[in-house]
């Protein structure tokens, strides 16, 4: 593997490291936002969404001025494409993954959602874009087992919870699955901040239509409160996403999907220095699990 390759996938690795961890990071916020203000999903979820949109897109401006903000629109079959991605990726990401969390809990949630590299090996199967070869199943194996252990700490019975948060977690790992396949034709043609900045403008715009970011009394909120706040928006949103969807310029959708692994894996150990939360043998293991696959995946491309 020469020099430029190995320097552009190192930056692959670099990019969806940080993202899947400041998204991880992001849910630990989230939930002490919640436990602190009770400040209800549907707003969150819209509020930080067109937040970090206008954002993305305001630092696209800057740094491409002499691009036009609207190039995206310009023909009919690329708006499309984006108006597509944006309400079947973007918001069906941050939805259905809310709502398995409301009807179950974050253990189960979060563990269906990464059932999404099993559905991207599908998708290459079925298409014979690919076939399975044994370091996808040893990536995989490491990734479902570590995050499994990670999440119920080896018990089965934190995953007794009702068959719609099981639906809506499902459907929360095909949306991730999704997101990251349909992100790279549209990465071909347009600036990552474009592509993710839209996204989010749009899907936090139709979740307005049932959650007003304005309908909230800000007033009394400490300083804690609204620096917890840009946080979410900032690193567990804005940076998130756009470095995940960056990443896919360096690395295959299957290796950013494996490696987003590292979401559960930083809220976890957030939750544990931050809020205190038990951290079991298992959740060790499974920690150890997730590091592997991250060296297995590094180590078996460079020597490749």
């Amino acid at each position: 593997m020469n020099q430029h390759v190995t320097k552009n996938r190192t930056m692959g690795f670099i990019l969806v490291i940080l993202g899947a961890s400041f998204w991880g990071i992001g849910g630990t916020v989230a939930q002490k936002l919640f436990q602190q203000e009770n400040i209800e999903v549907g707003w969150l979820v819209s509020s930080r969404l067109l937040l970090a949109g206008l954002l993305l897109l305001i630092v696209y401006k800057i740094t491409h001025r002499k691009e036009s903000l609207f190039v995206i629109w310009r023909t009919k079959y690329n708006a499309f494409r984006q108006i597509l991605f944006s309400l079947l990726g973007m918001l069906a990401v941050q939805y259905t993954y809310m709502m398995s969390i409301a009807l179950g809990n974050s253990a189960v949630a979060t563990l269906l959602q990464y059932l999404a590299p099993l559905f991207i090996m599908a998708y290459y199967l079925i298409t014979k874009h690919s076939q399975l070869t044994k370091q996808d199943g040893i990536a995989v194996s490491l990734t479902l087992i570590g995050t499994f252990f990670l999440l119920t700490n080896g018990s089965l019975s934190t995953l007794s919870v009702p068959a719609m948060a099981v639906f809506w977690g499902v459907l929360s790992g095909l949306s991730v699955a999704f997101y990251t396949l349909y992100a790279v034709p549209l990465l071909q043609h347009f600036h990552s901040l474009l592509v993710v900045g839209w996204s989010m403008l749009i899907g936090g715009s139709v979740m307005s239509l049932f959650y007003q970011p304005w309908h909230i009394d800000i007033s009394n909120w400490a300083f804690s409160t609204t620096a917890y706040f840009f946080f979410i928006v900032i690193f567990g949103t804005m940076l998130a996403f756009w470095f995940y969807i960056e990443s896919l310029q360096y690395l295959s959708p299957k290796e950013t999907s494996l490696l987003g692994s590292l979401e559960p894996l930083t809220a976890v150990i957030t939750s544990v220095l931050w809020l205190q939360i038990s951290f079991g043998s298992y959740q060790v293991i499974g920690t150890l699990l997730i590091l592997c696959m991250i060296l297995y995946l590094t180590v078996f491309q460079k020597n490749a």
